[in-house]
């Protein structure tokens, strides 16, 4: 029972459902008092003990339904040459009766042969499962694998000695050889089956990561249109691992580390016994960060992306004002802060979205707007190509917003090689910059949020 629990588990992980060592723990005791015979108790049990939320429940019930799916074994077709169903021992539907077999094989042959012939169908199931078991079919990975461990449960089944039966038979009674090759051949069909289904089972996680992998490194803004979907998933996981990482501040940092002479000669009295510590506490600046997206259409297939990444500062960090632009700005905080991410992102666009970028009036929106409320604790963060349309960049603007801020951070999604050609004024407005970055990609894209986020922990 344990083992089956455990590859339940690693199955349910691969599916995406978070799962605790003390969780895992809780489910295994519950299983234990009620048992595997009713399978809807046992189902509502691992919903109950380990699921968090209903996406949980959605994904633990298709892992379960597809774990403890009972093996359909495929019987061989019926043979052309085979006579009425009573003269073969079958029933009108093509199976073998009950407790009989659809014809007694021939003497001499290997138990798989045996079975085969006799259309022994629980006892095809079992020795199938045995086999995959010793093949250590749970380690399958990727769909690459499946003709690995396919043939790796045939030579477990005996293939070599079902051929042999198999010449046996086409010399000594060809209708049984007929008979056995339709069932080795269904038999072929059931251990193809057997691996699919545990590719879905266990090999899933690393294709997902496989899959993110490659989204994580692939240019945002050559993406299809079901790799953006992905890739939106994708942008949700790294918020959601900013959030897990940083929205919570640790107690070892507030608290801060043991300060040894102050605590000595605090302790004097005592004898140096510390009964009262000191620590050393390094003064961190509340996190403050102003964001400005540009949202106009030559940013169109990545401004998506940059808001996802928006929206989750907004949950990570608790001072946090958000603006949008592509001819002119506004500020998008209320929006991001009141609504889900999907809502927020297409109002957002509708506003200002797909527009034809001008920096330079929307830099002097900004500074009517917010400059006031750039301080030194301000990190101040543009998302953005810096194609300005030949119309004035205004880097005067910046440059103030430079002095005024304890961090100014471009993040351009264009490759650096066309900074500075055509109307692209990246080269002018890094000049004020603090941190200039490439952010082509979800995994740039992940550092450069990440290490903003960082400086202030």
């Amino acid at each position: 029972m344990r083992e089956n629990l455990h590859r339940f588990f690693r199955a349910a992980r691969g599916a995406g459902v978070r799962i605790s060592p003390s969780e895992s723990i809780d489910a295994m005791r519950a299983v234990s008092e009620i048992g595997f015979a009713d399978r809807e108790i046992l189902r509502d049990t691992f919903l109950l003990t380990l699921a968090k939320n209903s996406d949980d429940k959605r994904a633990l019930g298709e892992c379960f339904d597809l774990f403890f799916k009972p093996p359909e074994i495929s019987a061989p077709p019926a043979q052309d040459n085979d006579n009425e169903a009573g003269e073969s021992g079958e029933t009108q539907d093509g199976q073998a009766p009950a407790g009989g077999a659809a014809s007694a094989p021939s003497s001499g042959l290997s138990p798989m042969s045996q079975m085969l012939l006799s259309q022994d169908q629980n006892g095809i199931a079992a020795a199938i499962a045995n086999a995959a078991s010793a093949a250590e079919l749970t380690e399958i990975r990727y769909f690459t694998q499946r003709g690995i461990f396919s043939s790796r449960i045939l030579n477990e089944l005996g293939i070599a000695q079902l051929r042999d039966d198999l010449d046996a038979l086409n010399a000594a009674n060809p209708a049984e050889a007929d008979r056995l090759a339709a069932g080795i051949e269904a038999l072929r069909e059931n251990v193809r089956e057997t691996v699919s289904q545990a590719l879905l089972l266990y090999g899933r996680e690393e294709s997902e990561n496989l899959r993110n992998d490659i989204l994580r490194n692939a240019p945002m803004s050559q993406l299809d249109q079901r790799q953006v979907q992905q890739m939106r998933v994708l942008i949700r996981q790294i918020a959601r691992r900013l959030r897990e990482r940083y929205s919570k501040p640790r107690k070892r940092q507030r608290r801060g580390h043991l300060d040894v002479r102050r605590t000595i000669r605090r302790n004097a009295a005592w004898g140096g016994v510390p009964f009262l510590t000191t620590w050393k506490r390094r003064h961190r600046d509340k996190p403050k960060i102003i964001a400005i997206c540009d949202v106009s259409g030559s940013v169109a297939r990545v401004s998506d992306f940059f808001l996802l990444l928006i929206y989750s500062l907004h949950e990570v960090v608790s001072d946090v004002r958000s603006f949008a632009f592509s001819s002119h700005l506004i500020e998008v905080s209320d929006i991001l802060e009141n609504e889900d991410a999907d809502k927020a992102m297409k109002e957002i666009m509708t506003q200002v979205g797909f527009g034809s970028s001008d920096y330079g009036k929307s830099f002097e929106d900004f500074e009517k707007l917010a400059l006031r409320a750039v301080t030194p604790q301000t990190t101040v963060i543009v998302l953005g190509d810096a194609r300005t349309n030949n119309l004035d960049p205004r880097a005067d603007i910046l440059k103030r917003v430079s002095e005024r801020c304890k961090r100014l951070v471009w993040l351009n999604p264009e490759g650096r090689m066309v900074w500075g050609w055509g109307d692209s004024q990246m080269p002018r407005y890094a000049t004020f910059c603090s941190v200039v970055r490439q952010c082509a990609t979800a995994k740039q894209l992940e550092r450069a949020i990440t290490d903003i986020v960082a400086s202030y922990q």
